[in-house]
């Protein structure tokens, strides 16, 4: 069997999955986003935070979503990060979040802003030590030699028993600020269901698109 005739017989959309009512949908695209969320964490979806970040490039690499508050959605990364790199050529960026087991798919785009230096830090005393670790031994984008990595790795570990309260000075927060969220929801029989908000001057107008 051919790689393209296994890729045609695998199972898509196989189900069951939940219907989608865009009439008693939200009518603000970050509580619509909070109802599915809250079902994906229901339904068992492993990592139901983690999402696709596009950036202008173009480049895509999957990061997880630390919040969504004040109508933005939240990651963290490191400014020397191509990502970061990336969002400080060109600001307009785009996230993706794929639940597989309910066939469901939603799209953000916008602005990404930096928070300031006092969210960062507070991101960054948050996270596990191993988090902490790989952010402070990483040196991006550079050739690793042979036992450099766990070299790095424990210097870094070292360092954070002696400073606990250590902060990365290039940690960064930034914040997704949307323009456009669509919410998509997959059907067996593939008249998929996209309800789409985009931000207008008198607030968020609603359309449903063909599939």
């Amino acid at each position: 069997m051919t790689l393209r005739e296994t890729l045609r017989d695998l199972p898509v959309l196989a189900g069951p999955l939940p219907p989608f009512d865009v009439a008693a949908a939200a009518e603000d695209p970050v509580e619509q986003f909070l109802r599915w969320f809250a079902d994906a964490v229901a339904a068992g979806v492993p990592e139901p935070h983690a999402m696709t970040l596009s950036t202008a490039g173009p480049a895509a690499r999957v990061l997880l979503c630390k919040d969504v508050r004040d109508g933005a959605w939240e990651f963290a990364t490191d400014d020397r990060s191509a990502k970061a790199q990336a969002i400080a050529r060109d600001d307009a960026v785009a996230l993706t979040f794929w639940w597989q087991p309910l066939g469901r798919q939603v799209r953000i785009t916008g602005r990404a802003e930096r928070r300031s230096s006092e969210v960062s830090a507070d991101d960054f005393r948050g996270r596990s030590t191993a988090s902490r670790a790989a952010a402070l031994a990483t040196r991006h984008g550079q050739v690793v030699e042979p036992g450099e990595l766990a070299a790095a790795f424990e210097a870094a570990e070292r360092r954070l028993q002696e400073e606990p309260e250590l902060v990365l000075d290039s940690w960064a927060v930034f914040r997704v600020v949307p323009h456009e969220v669509e919410f998509w929801q997959g059907r067996a029989d593939r008249a998929h269901v996209r309800l789409v908000y985009s931000r207008g001057d008198g607030g968020w107008e609603r359309r449903v698109l063909f599939p």
